[in-house]
């Protein structure tokens, strides 16, 4: 259902993204845009492991360095029937985990210093049998699409923004009405709001198949008991973040509530507690 989810999301955000550019960005400037987009995002999908990993001062360690956590990797990483992605520990407080990289052959995990502190060896391994999963679903390449999108949407209707601002394309009776000019400003922010929000959906989509892949490779209660303990210990100690990473860990490390949940990355812990446990009542793991 996720998987179609996503792929219904991605759809829309295509359709999006042809209807703004040809709506307000003509058909030129749709099309550099999502080059300029494209160009930008192939950057980020091809080196993010490195720059996100420098960024929070991750370093890769050795069996033996981190030898319980370098076998669960190994023993999960086996038994999914993946490569062995390189293990890496932030020194942080705060706990918390990703995975990255541009395929299962060039990924990494990463874990907290704090997470290793905090969880049981069950719990690491639902944990790490989440990021793995992100690793197997290819979610670095999922994101960057989605990123490449979004992003060509924004650009366009700022285009489109600043070319209604000085007249750009208006004939004499739209100047003197202005309708063209509030079309043109509505339209642009409501199409740009639009594709974050579908940005935002994808990856939470995205979070509930890396829980239930997680789930299959450890077991659904493990996760779950992790998530719980790894919310209320981001409650206590927040997590220094860039928003750009944000959507990248296992839990959100950025606060916020409201209407601003529409636009968070993660989908409520609580939700994906009671999914991973609706999955061990029935078995389905």
């Amino acid at each position: 259902m996720n998987h179609f989810k996503t792929f219904l999301l991605m759809l829309v955000l295509t359709l999006l993204f042809i209807l703004v550019g040809s709506a307000i960005g003509g058909k030129s400037g749709a099309v550099y845009a999502f080059i300029f987009a494209g160009l930008m995002n192939f950057f980020a999908y091809w080196f993010s492991d490195k720059i996100v990993l420098r960024m929070y001062g991750a370093h890769e360690v050795s069996e033996a360095e981190a030898p319980e956590l370098y076998r669960v990797v190994a023993n999960l990483t086996s038994k999914a029937g993946m490569p062995m992605p390189k293990v890496y520990i932030m020194e942080n407080d705060a706990p918390n985990a990703f995975a990255t990289g541009r395929n299962p052959e060039h990924a990494a995990v990463a874990v907290t210093s704090g997470l290793l502190r905090l969880l049981s060896r069950e719990e690491l391994e639902g944990v790490i049998g989440h990021e793995l999963s992100h690793i197997r679903h290819r979610d670095i390449l999922v994101s960057t699409i989605a990123a490449t999108l979004a992003g060509a949407i924004a650009m366009v209707a700022r285009m489109a923004q600043w070319g209604a601002f000085f007249g750009v394309g208006r004939s004499d009776d739209e100047e003197r009405g202005g309708s063209h000019f509030l079309f043109t400003l509505l339209f642009s922010m409501i199409a740009s709001i639009a594709a974050l929000l579908i940005q935002m959906a994808i990856s939470r989509s995205r979070e509930y198949l890396a829980d239930a892949g997680g789930a299959h490779l450890s077991h659904p209660l493990s996760l779950a008991k992790a998530l719980g303990k790894l919310e209320m210990a981001a409650r206590r100690i927040p997590m220094e973040a860039n928003p750009s990473t944000a959507h990248m860990f296992i839990v959100n490390p950025l606060r916020g509530g409201g209407i601003l949940t529409l636009f968070s990355t993660h989908p409520p812990i609580e939700e994906r507690i009671a999914r991973l446990e609706e999955m061990a009542r029935i078995g389905n793991f």
